[in-house]
């Protein structure tokens, strides 16, 4: 009989219950996100780590804990994806026809394959998906990597996530308001000979410049989280610039679709740039992650 009445009142009792829950919702997130941005990391040696993956079983289970936790932020990110890219068919084709105005529009191209007009939709869409989706991924990869953040630090890369999509988007704007126009007349007029432009081809040539000239601006990004993590310290940064100069002078040839300095420099002056702004970024990540161990230290000695 009592189990009866017990089944009776939280039936009776549910609705308001999950009325409830959903009031409360918001605080407990809050809750849960403060809780997580002041939780501690662990400071573990890099040779430790390494020795104990080789000998202690509990070291290589978490190891394969966080390569687990890995594969499910990935395929949240899949799943965003693919759902943005879902949403970005709804404006692909005006996006199309934007991207083919450098060369007079759609009716400056002929389609040679039966299939290329939809591949070339596909293409535009994932580019457009991966524009849509990238403040979620961001968010997903800063929620693996915060963990191993200190917690001042932490908090303060959550800028990172709407930081990492206009860095993106910024690097695709000059790839496509920059470079393309002096890139495409020296490519389409070269030795006086005029290209007969395809869908694919040109699309596949745009897009893949506009993609990697926008992941090359994350730069800055990517060397702030290392420090955070102590992955790197900006004096190695600054006493190899020459190094890096050279990198990027081999990254911007492979880049830039033409083989004439001007264009290869248009690509090497912000690269150049962006790696000296890494610099200051690294240096603010480092004089943070100093005070807050040194503030460690002071706590362990009181």
């Amino acid at each position: 009989m009592r189990k009866f009445f017990s089944g009776l009142w939280r039936l009776v009792t549910a609705p308001f219950r999950l009325v409830w829950w959903i009031i409360t919702l918001p605080f407990r997130a809050v809750g849960q996100m403060r809780e997580f941005l002041a939780n501690e990391p662990e400071e573990h040696e890099l040779m430790d780590v390494v020795s104990g993956v080789l000998s202690d079983k509990d070291v290589r289970q978490a190891m394969w804990d966080q390569v687990e936790d890995l594969r499910k932020h990935l395929l949240r990110s899949i799943l965003g994806l693919s759902i943005a890219v879902g949403i970005s068919f709804i404006f692909t084709k005006p996006l199309i026809e934007y991207l083919a105005r450098p060369i007079g529009g759609l009716d400056a191209m002929r389609a040679i394959e039966v299939t290329e007009s939809i591949s070339v939709f596909m293409k535009v869409a994932l580019l457009s998906g991966v524009v849509l989706s990238l403040p979620y991924i961001a968010f997903e990869f800063w929620l693996f990597a915060a963990p191993g953040i200190r917690p001042r630090s932490r908090a303060s890369s959550l800028l990172a996530i709407p930081l990492s999509t206009l860095l993106f988007v910024t690097g695709m704007a000059f790839a496509f308001y920059v470079m393309m126009p002096t890139a495409l007349p020296f490519l389409l007029n070269f030795m006086g000979i005029q290209a007969e432009l395809r869908p694919a081809s040109y699309f596949n040539f745009v897009t893949g410049v506009m993609f990697w000239i926008g992941v090359a601006f994350e730069f800055p990004l990517v060397v702030y989280a290392l420090t955070a993590m102590g992955f790197i310290k900006p004096q190695i940064l600054a006493e190899q610039w020459r190094l890096a100069i050279i990198l990027i002078a081999v990254l911007a040839a492979a880049i830039t679709p033409t083989v004439d300095p001007v264009n290869m420099a248009l690509v090497m002056a912000p690269m150049s740039l962006l790696y000296f702004v890494s610099i200051g970024l690294s240096r603010i990540a480092y004089r943070d992650r100093l005070k807050q161990e040194r503030e460690k230290e002071n706590t362990k000695e009181g």
